[in-house]
């Protein structure tokens, strides 16, 4: 893996794609500065070896060109602070504005292009677009994990311009290191948690899974598809119809395989969708109609949380109820502080997935887990068994 390490900067110009994909309130300030921190470190490797950074990335998703309220121009306070140097700004990212300051760029300085989204090239995997990219450096750089597993101008596209010059960054680096530790290097008994609403967007990383893992725990709304595969009677909690077969499928798989499945046995339901619902805890296999499903209940909480905490290697995906609402919290709060207790143990914990991320954050326990993922989907497609074309890029 080429890194950034390999290389000094001094008197080299690096493009280099970082994620600054960040929420912005209606002032324009960042509320969660958590992928701008990330990219910190590589920025600061560049410009102190007395290189120059261009950073490119895009915000939102702008629908016909430039939109105020996506312009990555309100990042540069922030920015500027972080890196402690005055952060230029490119009112665009192709043209004579970033030409001309480019070409100006002085050793130790950092440029920040607009918006690579207020050009449908981008998303389009343009190759005249990624050229003009490429024109405004000597080195490019890729650290935007995130981003990997989509095809786009600036991820992919670009290395082609850089055959002997393209690196990844730190971000990218700990990324790919950590889910190669989960996937290729896991300690017995390996532990995967797999939550979230629908069992439609794991249905590739169960299958891979089954693989590798001693035990597969599922929660969270795609709990009750498995339930009903099973002959449960789930009421009015969200399934899938359509995907009851494959759910018996990936249950006569594990069997197979010898893998431990957990679905859990009892729930906390509720006869509305809402905090202030009326709310039962019942078994899970046996919800009357018109109640709902929003959480797993107090006997699942202990059987998992005592598998949790007797793995070596654990791998978290989605969260065990709608956590959002405090009321249905319980199953994922508990399930959060038995990954922490077993990583203070020793085992190796990665943590992916917004909802995940989330919750890690929500009970202040990402400092207690080994790892947490920036990158949601690109790390959901590397766990399914994919290659992704931002990483292919810069290894090819």
């Amino acid at each position: 893996m080429k890194t950034i390490d390999d290389l000094n900067f001094k008197g080299l110009k690096a493009i280099v794609r970082v994620d600054f994909n960040v929420p912005l309130n209606d002032k324009f300030e960042i509320t969660d500065e958590t992928r701008i921190n990330a990219a910190i470190p590589t920025i600061k490797k560049i410009i102190g070896d007395g290189g120059m950074a261009i950073l490119m990335s895009h915000l939102g998703r702008p629908k016909i060109g430039p939109e105020e309220k996506f312009s990555l121009k309100h990042l540069v306070p922030a920015l500027s602070k972080k890196l402690g140097v005055d952060v230029k700004f490119a009112s665009d990212c192709i043209g004579e504005v970033p030409e001309k300051m480019a070409a100006e760029l002085k050793n130790g300085e950092v440029l920040l292009l607009e918006n690579l989204r207020f050009y449908k090239e981008e998303t389009k995997g343009d190759k005249d677009f990624a050229k003009k990219l490429s024109g405004l450096a000597d080195v490019y750089v890729n650290d935007a994990f995130g981003t990997a597993h989509r095809a786009h101008a600036s991820t992919t596209i670009i290395a082609q311009f850089f055959p002997n010059h393209k690196y990844f960054g730190y971000v990218m680096a700990n990324e790919l290191a950590n889910i190669n530790i989960v996937l290729k290097e896991s300690k017995r008994p390996f532990t995967a948690i797999l939550g979230g609403a629908k069992v439609s967007g794991k249905i590739e990383i169960i299958k891979n899974l089954l693989d590798k893992v001693d035990n597969l725990i599922v929660g969270g709304g795609m709990m009750f598809t498995f339930i009903k595969a099973m002959g449960g009677n789930v009421g009015d909690s969200l399934i899938e119809d359509d995907l009851i077969g494959t759910a018996k499928k990936a249950l006569e798989a594990a069997k197979a395989k010898g893998v431990n499945l957990l679905i859990p046995d009892d729930a906390i339901i509720a006869d509305e969708f809402n905090n202030d619902a009326n709310i039962l805890e019942c078994d899970a296999n046996d919800i009357p109609d018109g109640w709902m499903g929003l959480d797993i209940g107090e006997n699942s909480r202990e059987t998992f949380t005592e598998v949790i905490k007797n793995s070596a290697t654990i791998l978290w995906n989605g969260p065990m109820g709608v956590f959002e609402m405090e009321n249905y919290a319980q199953g994922t709060k508990v399930i959060a502080e038995a990954v922490a207790d077993a990583t203070d143990k020793g085992a190796f914990s990665l943590i992916g997935g917004g909802d995940s991320v989330a919750a890690i954050n929500k009970y202040n326990l990402a400092g207690r887990v080994s790892y947490v993922s920036t990158g949601g989907g690109a790390m959901l497609e590397l766990i399914e068994g994919k290659e992704l074309p931002g990483v292919k890029a810069v290894e090819g």
